[in-house]
């Protein structure tokens, strides 16, 4: 190669290093659930530790910010130990569950939009010039309140989801929703499903997507157009100029789909390798010959809001079995605690999975959680409470890796029942071979999202990456208009053939004879 071609390609590798280094990114995470906020930070954290300028909108300060990374806060209380197991004791029917939980999700939406737009941290982030952020990443879950605010900064979108997509999400990316074997996130239907479970999710999908644009797509909208006049485009357009959206899920462990290319997923992406433990649980861990279960129901459940009923019956279940138990318990002292019970306040979850000697994980199936012990290997009992955790447990179940306890079943019988099945080696070896697919990545998934944030960056939203079915409304995305057509057609064919058969097989008409004069 000559040398003035040479300092070309050095040249365009400089320009092309000036343009997808040193991105002014923001984040707008304003839902108050720590474990979302654990999908999205380590993004955030990475994209600064690569020189770029990150400004996050959310409820949780960094503890320890890199150069570049800087909270804007926000006061919205936190979720964390919030929940009490006394709001699910007494369940509706089952079907009603997925709208009493759309409901409620709505409610919080509604507070978060309400208390970020009102917010002096959000007033700042609007002084900045429009496109001053090449890019904007954003959770799309309950409501679309900040691609209001994207719109003012007009800055390409880079949608997150913490859990698998919701009803609502399908559309806007041009992703196809099939009824037949996709659950609705709510359901949490196993696969295959039969005919009543086919019916129930048809019906619900379709539901919660006409219930998203009768309630939550107005109220953002309103809440917009009282911050920001009343030219505010509807969300329910500014979501389909959504670039690409990144989805907390890996085919593995949700099952193969059918995606566009703007829907992305890079599950696992919050894992870090295992750290040592404290020198208590290494103990407990080491000195345990029939292995250690542990139980932890999330950051938002309170174990300790349990019944006196089911936690004695959970803790008579628990001093049947050999193995050693470590549990998340909020308060200082459990009363009655078998001596094969250690409780803690606060559990390194993550590096507590990863110790060989960890035989089972009894879990509410929240995503963070699951993901951490799918990557581990570790065979899992779920009792499902709310949201995603159902879908989460039926997906495990269908890989044989996991077994269902209901809640309002929980008693020493059922629970010792479920922990003993689980215990099965057949779920330890299903759950490592889960493991050894959840693993085997081309690329670590916290790369893979650099890679398409400064891609979206660079090309000013991926306009490539959007499918056309984007622009298309629901009639003729579904051809309903070609169906009406074909449907027409077979019935003014049928119509025409129905005469035409009348007409030929019609009874001839016998010609009357004159009758003759008599003489």
């Amino acid at each position: 190669i000559s040398a003035s071609c040479k300092m070309l390609l050095l040249y365009c590798l400089i320009i092309h290093l000036a343009q997808t280094s040193g991105l002014n990114v923001l984040g707008l995470f304003p839902h108050p659930a720590v474990s979302h906020f654990q999908f999205f930070q380590p993004i955030m954290r990475r994209l600064a530790e690569l020189g770029h300028k990150v400004d996050v909108l959310s409820p949780f300060k960094d503890a320890n910010p890199l150069p570049g990374y800087k909270d804007y806060a926000l006061s919205s209380a936190s979720f964390s130990n919030a929940m009490s197991f006394d709001l699910f004791e007494q369940r509706s029917l089952p079907f009603l569950l997925p709208f009493e939980e759309f409901f409620i999700l709505h409610k919080y939406g509604k507070q978060a939009c309400n208390t970020t737009l009102r917010s002096s941290a959000l007033e700042q982030l609007l002084k900045q010039p429009a496109g001053h952020y090449d890019v904007i990443l954003l959770e799309q879950f309950n409501t679309d309140c900040m691609m209001g605010v994207a719109h003012q900064l007009k800055a390409p979108v880079v949608a997150l989801s913490s859990s698998a997509l919701m009803p609502w999400h399908y559309e806007r990316m041009g992703a196809p929703q099939i009824p037949s074997y996709i659950s609705a996130l709510f359901l949490g239907q196993q696969q295959p499903m039969d005919f009543g479970g086919r019916l129930t999710n048809w019906l619900t999908i379709h539901s919660l997507n006409w219930l998203y644009s009768l309630f939550s797509v107005p109220s953002a909208d309103a809440f917009l157009r009282q911050r920001f006049g009343p030219g505010m485009p509807s969300t329910a357009k500014l979501v389909r100029n959504t670039s690409i959206m990144l989805v907390n899920q890996h085919y593995a462990l949700s099952g193969a789909r059918p995606l566009p290319p703007n829907v992305i997923e890079v599950g696992g992406l919050h894992l870090k390798q295992p750290r040592p433990l404290s020198a208590k649980l290494q103990q407990i861990l080491d000195q345990a010959p029939h292995g250690v279960i542990l139980i932890s129901w999330g950051s938002q459940l309170r174990a300790s809001s349990l019944s006196s009923r089911k936690l004695d019956g959970l803790l008579l279940a628990l001093s049947r079995l050999p193995q050693q138990i470590i549990l998340k318990w909020e308060e200082h002292t459990l009363p009655h605690c078998p001596s094969n019970v250690h409780v803690m306040k606060w559990l390194p979850q993550r590096d507590l999975l990863a110790h060989p000697n960890v035989r089972l994980f009894f879990t509410h199936g929240g995503l963070m959680g699951i993901t951490e012990a799918v990557a581990s290997g570790v065979p899992i009992v779920g009792m499902p409470i709310y949201g995603d955790q159902f879908l989460n447990v039926a997906q495990l179940m269908a890989h044989g890796s996991s077994v269902k306890l209901e809640f309002q079943q929980l008693s020493e019988q059922t629970v010792y029942a479920a922990l003993s099945q689980a215990l099965d080696p057949s779920y330890k070896l299903n759950a490592q071979r889960l493991a050894q697919a959840y693993n085997a990545r081309l690329e670590q998934p916290l790369d893979s999202v650099v890679w398409w944030v400064q891609h979206v960056a660079d090309t000013k939203g991926a306009p490539l990456l959007q499918p056309c079915a984007v622009k298309l409304n629901w009639i003729i995305y579904h051809s309903l208009d070609v169906y009406l057509a074909i449907t027409g057609a077979l019935l003014l064919l049928l119509l025409i053939s129905s005469k035409l058969w009348r007409r030929c097989h019609a009874p001839k008409a016998t010609a009357s004879k004159p009758k003759s004069k008599r003489n």
